[in-house]
């Protein structure tokens, strides 16, 4: 976990699962402009960094880059270390996907078994791991419901 920024919010933590370029990036300003601690996790350190950069620049806030594997429940529970060790999540928005590579499927039929069970399980099995990490104090979730407080949402 990498902290990139200059000062402190007081709202809680939003921490966004699977940043790029569009929604994930506009959702971490959206976070930040509303005094938000952000965390941001993807695979790629070093796009996520720049994109922590640029958000921690312009929002002059707090952003912290966590690395995740959506397919590989160990990465899940270890990025999850890092976002809960910020404090309790008051929102999670998942936004991981798959996209094969040659997605270009013509028809219904050439759409091919492992891709569809790939991206099932980073679009669901995967976002409920993510809502699922345990923490002293409760889960993401469930620590939510206890204070009565929070918001998941699944963007795709």
């Amino acid at each position: 976990m990498r902290r990139m920024a200059s000062s402190i919010r007081a709202r809680g933590v939003a921490a966004t699962v699977g940043v790029g370029p569009k929604l994930g990036r506009s959702i971490a300003h959206k976070f930040t402009h509303e005094r938000y601690t952000v965390a941001i996790l993807a695979r790629d350190l070093g796009r996520l960094s720049r994109f922590a950069n640029e958000v921690a620049r312009e929002e002059k806030a707090y952003v912290f880059v966590i690395r995740i594997d959506c397919p590989d429940s160990k990465s899940i529970r270890e990025a999850f270390e890092g976002v809960l060790s910020l404090g309790f999540v008051e929102v999670l928005v998942y936004n991981a996907y798959y996209q094969p590579v040659s997605w270009n499927p013509t028809s219904f039929t050439d759409i091919k078994t492992d891709s569809l069970e790939k991206s099932l399980a980073i679009s669901f099995l995967d976002a409920f791991l993510c809502t699922q990490q345990d923490r002293i104090k409760g889960r993401c979730f469930s620590g939510m419901v206890k204070r009565r407080s929070g918001t998941i949402l699944f963007t795709g």
